[in-house]
């Protein structure tokens, strides 16, 4: 993440209940030509597009109908179809808040700031990743052996708080507002109980 550099300003992608979350993917069939084009000046320059939340129906106004936080990704595969469409998977890389939107383009473009996830304290991070794994495991316990593996495997890679926050709600938050509401917490830390909460309803849920 610190040897990547961030554009000032980006193509925005408007997706209706659609959140990324850094370090997920998420594969996306470009058909309208505004998007079209999006990815084509992508690709001409820094592989750089974002991903936001559209609330309600368009506006030309995008402020008044798109979440204020969403992702900057990163287009890691990207394939054309004879017909001008395109099959890509995007990696999400980081929060990013629209500051402003530009109407110099053909498609949504937005002058963007990074938003860094912050845990504190520091010294509590251990005890905070054991919590939320615990939570993970209690969730996944009636699922088959090799998926509960698959699951550990990808918990194992985050060495954080906030990348593990990530990847959980990623992998299986699927409620669309809470879903955005974790990706807008700047606090880590005030992630966790949230997550955990939810995966405690839903374990219970499938189990009744």
């Amino acid at each position: 993440m610190p040897t990547i550099h961030l554009p000032e300003r980006c193509g925005v992608m408007l997706l209706p209940d659609c959140t990324l979350f850094p370090h997920g993917g998420l594969p996306l069939y470009i058909f309208e030509p505004r998007y079209r084009r999006m990815l084509e000046d992508a690709l001409e320059g820094d592989c750089f597009f974002a991903v936001a939340r559209l609330l309600g129906e368009e506006t030309e106004d995008p402020s008044s109908c798109v979440a204020p936080v969403g992702t900057i990704g990163l287009v890691r595969a990207s394939r054309e179809q004879e017909d001008g469409t395109s099959q890509l998977l995007l990696h999400g890389v980081m929060r990013v808040r629209f500051l402003e939107w530009m109407d110099d383009r053909s498609y949504p473009h937005a002058l963007i700031e990074p938003v860094v996830s912050v845990f504190s304290p520091e010294a509590q991070a251990v005890a905070a990743m054991k919590t939320l794994r615990g939570a993970v495991e209690d969730a996944i316990r009636m699922l088959p052996e090799d998926v509960q593996a698959g699951v550990f495997a990808l918990l194992d890679r985050a060495d954080d708080p906030g990348l593990m926050t990530d990847i959980v709600c990623q992998q299986f938050i699927h409620e669309a507002d809470l879903r955005q509401e974790l990706l807008e917490m700047d606090s880590v830390g005030s992630r966790i109980p949230r997550i955990c909460e939810y995966l405690r309803k839903a374990s219970a849920a499938a189990e009744g």
